[in-house]
């Protein structure tokens, strides 16, 4: 059936690291998925379908961790010893750039064009995501960059939840206009 000590990459086949290509990652998802579905252990004895159950889980589980940059970085963190607190470095620009998204978000009411200025935090918000994903991808190749690693994690989080929050109010205008 599936052997469950394998991480999600192993699973997969992929080769582990932040990038990936998604269409091999659904291609190995659907094959996986048909070889373990409940369907088709629909007439096993009853541990062959709690096992298929618990396979198809995993599959689901893991495909939804690795589709996802933001999980699949956190996935990949996990594989790692976390590293001391001192050795993750700060960026303290990082953070006044954050500070200043969100108060850019919380003036858009007020702003002559409220949605502009939304789309205008979401456009630097997918900018930074996709510089910090490049990134990512060098520093998971090489694990004595695991700290760094860790702050750009970090820094996706941090736009992750602005992005979401940006969504959010766009969206609420959108309604109120």
């Amino acid at each position: 059936m599936l052997d469950f000590s394998r991480n999600h990459f192993e699973l997969f086949g992929l080769p582990q690291g932040f990038a990936l290509d998604r269409a091999l990652l659904g291609e190995r998802f659907r094959a996986l998925q048909a070889a373990v579905h409940p369907d088709r252990f629909a007439s096993a004895p009853d541990q062959e379908r709690r096992l298929s159950m618990q396979a198809s889980t995993r599959v689901n589980e893991a495909f939804q961790t690795l589709k996802d940059p933001l999980s699949r970085a956190l996935y990949l963190l996990s594989l790692y010893p976390a590293p001391e607190p001192d050795a993750v470095p700060q960026d303290t620009a990082f953070l006044m750039e954050q500070m200043e998204l969100r108060e850019t978000l919380a003036e858009a009411g007020g702003a002559r064009d409220p949605l502009a200025a939304v789309g205008a935090v979401l456009d630097h918000i997918a900018k930074s995501e996709r510089a910090i994903a490049t990134d990512l991808d060098n520093l998971f190749s090489d694990p004595s960059q695991i700290p760094a690693a860790h702050a750009a994690v970090r820094k996706l989080q941090f736009l992750d939840k602005c992005r979401r929050d940006a969504e959010a109010l766009e969206a609420e205008l959108d309604l109120g206009a």
